[in-house]
């Protein structure tokens, strides 16, 4: 009784601090993310071997280390950089164009409704659809929230940067008894291991399905490919869900300002096609030796954490459900939920087993 008090206390702390909660979360992704690319620079650069082993060797200087080190958190930066000015000068401008013309696509759905209905006998209610002005409206109104909600996000990251260096040694005062602190620093590394894993599958299967959308989708002369392809690349990040709203979108927008029939079904045809390849077919896969985590498992937590924490919850949603795997796969009062949601029952041994 007391653990299902504590754990409906915890739910409730959640949702009432999610705007606390949520800017964090996307700071310590951002924080890690920069990390990890700065980590795999460094270890394209010359003597990251030598500087790994510069406390017991005295082949490089600590200070030269350091300068590399740097430089790799530096090309880290540039990289997010680059990324999100591709985003201001190629995406955005598309999207604001694609934004003007929603009334447009309403009217011309409504048409196409009214057209189907004349010709094979049923009714359908336009009012029942999205109202796809209505919802830019919402749109641009979060974005507004956004940018305040980004700013929050950058503080975080700037302090997350200076106080690095001192997470070793909070860990160790935490922890003082060695076997507590083996433990932990195993569980940590064990996450970091296996997220990396994810973030790399996952970023590859998006940026795959992405491209290959905007291809397809700029041979069949659809308007504003490359803003479909980004939201498909951003959407993949959500499970199933995500794929299926994705995909939808460019396939409405085929089939209200296509001239022929024939445009949308090809459009969808051809959508639908990369997406049962690269998430129904290749995603499981890579997936499976990642992760082993079971799909009605990754489902029941993309839906909690979005009803939680609404869309970043569900961006989240398979992080956060790898770090709870490798978690209560540590101790013996937790492993039991480690088997549920593994995808065959084998969870990762214990520290010290």
């Amino acid at each position: 009784m007391n653990g299902l008090m504590i754990f409906l206390g915890i739910l409730f702390l959640l949702f009432v601090g999610r705007a606390i909660f949520v800017p964090l979360l996307i700071a310590g992704f951002l924080w890690y993310l920069i990390n990890a690319i700065s980590a795999y620079y460094r270890k394209i650069m010359p003597f990251s071997r030598e500087c790994k082993l510069t406390k017991f060797s005295s082949v490089m200087s600590p200070l030269t280390c350091r300068l590399f080190d740097g430089l790799a958190l530096l090309l880290s930066f540039a990289t997010i950089g680059g990324l999100v000015y591709a985003f201001i000068t190629q995406i955005r401008p598309m999207a604001v164009q694609l934004s003007a013309r929603l009334p447009e696509i309403q009217f011309q759905i409504h048409l196409l409704l009214n057209y189907l209905s004349n010709s094979f006998g049923f009714t359908i209610n336009p009012d029942h659809l999205p109202d796809f002005t209505t919802i830019a409206a919402s749109i641009g109104s979060s974005a507004a929230g956004a940018t305040m909600v980004l700013g929050l996000v950058l503080i975080y990251i700037l302090f997350m940067f200076i106080e690095q260096s001192t997470f070793g040694k909070k860990l160790s005062s935490l922890f003082p008894e060695k076997k507590q602190f083996n433990k932990m620093r195993f569980i940590l590394n064990s996450i970091d291991e296996n997220m990396k894993k994810y973030m790399f599958m996952k970023t590859f299967i998006s940026a795959a399905t992405a491209i290959c959308s905007y291809l397809w989708l700029s041979y069949m002369n659809v308007e504003f490919a490359s803003v479909w392809a980004f939201i498909i690349f951003i959407m993949n990040y959500i499970p199933t869900f995500g794929s299926i709203i994705a995909v939808t979108l460019p396939i409405l927008y085929s089939l209200a300002t296509a001239s022929a029939l024939n445009t949308p079904i090809l459009v969808a045809t051809g959508l639908i096609t990369l997406q049962i390849v690269f998430s129904n077919l290749l995603e499981p896969r890579l997936t499976g030796r990642t992760l082993n985590l079971s799909t009605l498992a990754i489902l029941v937590n993309l839906v909690f954490w979005g009803m939680l924490w609404g869309a970043a919850g569900a961006f989240f949603s398979v992080p956060l459900l790898v770090g709870t795997f490798i978690i209560t796969a540590q101790f013996d009062r937790t492993r039991w939920i480690a088997v549920l949601l593994s995808a065959n029952g084998e969870i990762p041994e214990k520290e010290g087993d």
